[in-house]
């Protein structure tokens, strides 16, 4: 296997699950055969870097002509995964995925190729809801045209024959992916058939559930069914798309990624493979990058913004965001890592090189050079940005409120515990400066 493969498998990777070899034997022969599965729960719009991690992997194997599948997770979200949750995670509406699916679909062009040869993404609703779950608005009509040519009008939206028409009209498998027969729709027998091969000790393995039991915390039922259908995705995607030889997560999607394996050997199908890649650490260099932590780097951020952030990560992070979020060879991220310990590198100097490339990856170099150019007029000489926000208020509005109404501050508390400890700074010319990186002009 060459170099860039054995760096495609190695790079910013956790585990590799791979027995026999069988992904890796397809990989170096038929490339162009592979399906890759990845899963997503659209119950948030912005991709951050710590996702990015995982898109730009997809991206590679895509540049060696393997098809990447998602699969929203719309019908899953309703659930809720609980991974890396201490607590139940609220179910979320369906309006608000498919408001959040739209923006995250839009937004993947931005490192994936989304042409229909390598690209594809599928609803989990599709198999997971049947004819008899749809619900139409009272008193809806439809109009079906018989194979005659014939048109019957008036038929009731929630009798059946109405409900069969809108699954049929709303199936991606039928409308998107052309799929005359073998439609797959998972029934409340086929789940159950499922369960009958998992065992209850085998699901409470999971370090999650483990961590809950230990402290007394509830653990419902759904959210321990939840691996099993992850797994289920994987068996229907297999069927779908006649393969899925390879499922990609983080490394805390792990557990569910194997229960795949589970559910398609039970079926009798070819297990996936399983690439659980390293998590990207916060701004903070502590937690995941997380937007409920607000400790991330969306990649729709305005270059200053972006490399602003980068900058503010700690050194300790330094050589991770150089192997999971740039394009630096894995010899020269070992270098700089050595070069940190041994402080023949100075952390600043090599910051700045991060946040360049890091910046360059999602708006260009010209916007990286710019972005470089007003931070050291920013923070090294105590100059204000030259793309500050300029807003125009009264004079009797009030700081706060001007703030809270910007997205400065997120409450009064922290507007005070801002301004208590002098992270609130007034400048020349109305200009004021939040924290180390946010600025704003307010015109009296």
């Amino acid at each position: 296997m060459n170099k860039e493969t054995e760096d495609l498998l190695n790079r910013g990777v956790g585990e590799f699950i791979d027995p026999g070899g069988i992904f890796r034997e397809k990989l170096e022969k038929n490339p162009e055969k592979i399906v890759i599965k990845f899963g997503i729960d659209p119950t948030r719009p912005d991709i951050h870097l710590g996702h990015a991690v995982l898109l730009r992997k997809l991206r590679q194997f895509q540049d060696l002509g393997a098809k990447v599948v998602f699969v929203v997770g719309d019908y899953t979200a309703q659930i809720g995964d609980p991974t890396g949750k201490s607590k139940v995670r609220p179910a979320i509406d369906q309006a608000e995925v498919e408001r959040n699916m739209a923006t995250f679909i839009e937004q993947i062009g931005k490192i994936l190729r989304t042409d229909k040869n390598v690209f594809s993404w599928i609803r989990n609703s599709d198999w997971f809801t049947a004819i008899t779950d749809i619900s139409a608005p009272m008193g809806q009509k439809l109009k079906m045209t018989l194979p005659s040519g014939q048109t019957v009008d008036d038929i009731d939206a929630n009798s059946f024959v109405g409900k069969a028409l809108i699954f049929t009209e709303t199936r991606m498998q039928i409308k998107d992916l052309g799929l005359k027969e073998d439609i797959s729709v998972i029934t409340l027998q086929s789940f159950l058939w499922m369960l009958k091969h998992v065992t209850h000790a085998k699901l409470i393995e999971r370090d999650l559930f483990q961590e809950r039991i230990k402290n007394q915390q509830d653990l419902y039922l759904h959210e321990m069914m939840y691996p099993i259908l992850q797994g289920i995705d994987s068996l229907v995607l297999s069927r779908i798309y006649k393969s899925c030889d390879l499922e990609i997560g983080g490394t805390d999607q792990h557990f569910n990624m194997l229960m795949g394996r589970t559910v398609m050997r039970v079926n009798n199908e070819v297990e996936q493979s399983v690439l659980s890649l390293k998590l990207l650490e916060g701004i903070d260099g502590k937690e995941k990058m997380s937007k409920s932590l607000d400790n991330y780097i969306a990649i729709t951020d305005k270059h200053g913004d972006m490399y602003g952030k980068v900058m503010s990560i700690p050194d300790s992070s330094i050589g991770n965001y150089f192997e999971l979020t740039t394009f630096t060879p894995m010899d020269e991220v070992e270098n700089i890592r050595k070069g940190l310990s041994n402080k023949s590198i100075h952390p600043k100097e090599i910051k700045m090189d991060l946040a360049r490339q890091i910046v360059a990856i999602y708006h260009g170099e010209r916007a990286a050079e710019e972005a470089e150019k007003n931070f050291t007029e920013t923070f090294s000489k105590g100059g204000v940005p030259a793309d500050i926000k300029t807003v125009k208020m009264s004079k009797d509005t009030p700081l706060v409120e001007i703030l809270l109404e910007q997205g400065l501050v997120s409450s009064k508390t922290e507007f005070n515990r801002l301004t208590k400890s002098g992270a609130i700074k007034e400048m020349a010319n109305g200009v004021y400066r939040i924290g180390k990186h946010r600025f704003l002009k307010i015109e009296r």
